[in-house]
């Protein structure tokens, strides 16, 4: 049984328009948000009933429900291209986050939530030796997984090769990189890819990346937490892209350029300074 326990989780999955099958709340839990769980569920015609909290603890161990726990269906799984036509919808360049093995659910979690704050259109997840969007992952993205699409796949290196047919730029993230995150130019089509939290990203994945980043350290340990690492290169992403449009949208009211060429042109100064 597929859970989701806690009430901002709850909250955004009624918000997102998940399949739940029912909502168990614990008697005498009182509160905003639990009234806004109320009244979101009815507004999707979801029944609630009252529970005492020894029954959630017998039938779900070890969730720590905040007197509220959700009975979902499963997580709509979307395909690449369907991913790849929310960005085409918005018309923005494909940004994609490809989740290389990560295998611990709070980090999964915590990289969903950054990736979905800087506007990534979604993730790709490979089917096996990963985590799942579970409800661990629910939680600890406070509910962001549910507003996320993610793709899962066989290959990883596969898929890649297919994203780069389709002249989307594949970055990864390496401590042993030689270039820092902050000198690309993120504005071209692009997939990040973040590897697992001890062992990085595959070899394979690795030598199919278009370029490889590393965020500069000062300290004695070599490298960041993989959802810290994770949160700041996207962020970089997300500044680099609104940088470049702001600047785009400064020529345009001056009756200037048009805010360069387009970043084919990006991607040769990229690989010219790899």
């Amino acid at each position: 049984m597929n859970f989701i326990a806690g009430r901002n989780p709850i909250i955004e999955a009624l918000k997102a328009g998940t399949l739940i099958e029912k909502i168990y709340i614990v008697r005498g839990t009182h509160g905003e948000p639990i009234n806004t769980i109320r009244r979101l569920a009815r507004m999707k015609n979801v029944p609630c009933a009252e529970v005492p909290q020894e029954l959630l603890d017998q039938l779900f161990q070890n969730a720590q429900t905040q007197g509220v726990l959700a009975v979902i269906g499963e997580k709509k799984v979307l395909t690449v291209e369907e991913i790849l036509e929310i960005g085409s919808k918005r018309n923005e360049k494909p940004f994609l986050v490809i989740f290389d093995e990560i295998e611990d659910p709070h980090n999964l979690g915590a990289l969903i939530r950054s990736a979905l704050c800087v506007g990534a259109h979604g993730g790709i997840v490979p089917k096996h030796h990963a985590a799942s969007v579970s409800p661990t992952v629910a939680k600890t993205s406070a509910g962001a997984s549910e507003h996320f699409p993610v793709a899962k796949v066989t290959n990883i290196a596969t898929t890649i090769d297919e994203l780069k047919a389709k002249n989307i730029w594949v970055v990864g993230t390496d401590p042993r990189a030689e270039k820092s995150f902050t000198e690309l130019d993120y504005s071209m089509p692009l997939a990040l890819v973040i590897g697992n939290e001890g062992r990085g990203i595959r070899r394979l994945v690795r030598e199919k990346c278009d370029f490889l980043v590393k965020i500069p350290m000062a300290g004695k340990f070599d490298s960041f937490n993989a959802s810290v690492a994770g949160a700041l290169v996207m962020y970089e992403v997300y500044r680099k892209r609104h940088e470049r449009l702001r600047q785009t949208e400064h020529d345009t009211k001056n009756g200037g350029q048009d805010g360069g060429t387009e970043k084919a042109e990006t991607a040769e100064q990229n690989r010219e300074n790899s």
